[in-house]
């Protein structure tokens, strides 16, 4: 478990996460917040992409405001993921691609039920068509980008506005001008990673 002094930044996330969770209607209805949350301890692990996260002054939202900043005030105790590191994915998108686990593996929380992150894009990134069995759904907070599902025509999301990616569905996203700040949640399939689709 996190050290004592660092325990109420994640409990002031996690109240934040499951208040905006519950409050839209598309991210409840396709994942319930879990009851079954218990607290884990988190080896913290910084990446560049972080850094730029935190300095970011274009996450504009006025819904997630709060949610936004408990991500932001986290981010210095959080073990941020390389999902993507030894593939064939550009150093840029390594560089400024930021991603930590809230409730899963590597998170400050446990649930059999659900899996959440943040994603953080700053502005002209772009994520490639990616894919994974586990169903997802992304509810963006702050900022805005194009959401891309095969299948789908793309769309561009701005705050409350949702995505949802069935098991193995390739889809891809992409930021503009602006930034983007995204809560993630898989609610099966925790085990398998994230892979480019070729």
């Amino acid at each position: 478990m996190a050290p004592a002094n660092t325990r109420p930044i994640w409990d002031t996330l996690l109240n934040e996460a499951r208040s905006a969770h519950q409050g839209n209607a598309a991210l409840s209805a396709f994942c319930p917040f879990p009851s079954d949350i218990s607290p884990q301890e988190v080896s913290p692990y910084p990446i560049k992409a972080a850094a730029l996260m935190a300095a970011e002054q274009g996450l504009i939202t006025e819904r997630y405001a709060a949610l936004r900043d408990a991500f932001v005030a986290a981010g210095p105790l959080a073990q941020w993921r390389e999902t993507y590191k030894g593939t064939d994915i550009a150093q840029d998108f390594m560089d400024r691609f930021a991603c930590y686990c809230l409730i899963g593996q590597g998170g400050a929380f446990h649930s059999e039920r659900m899996a959440a992150w943040v994603v953080y894009m700053p502005p002209r990134l772009y994520y490639p068509w990616h894919h994974h069995p586990g169903e997802e759904m992304y509810l963006t907070l702050a900022g805005e980008a194009t959401f891309m599902r095969k299948g789908c025509a793309d769309e561009v999301l701005r705050p409350g506005q949702t995505s949802e990616h069935t098991s193995n569905q390739p889809h891809a996203m992409e930021t503009g001008a602006h930034p983007v700040m995204a809560y993630v949640v898989w609610r099966n399939g925790f085990e398998t990673a994230p892979v480019l689709t070729v």
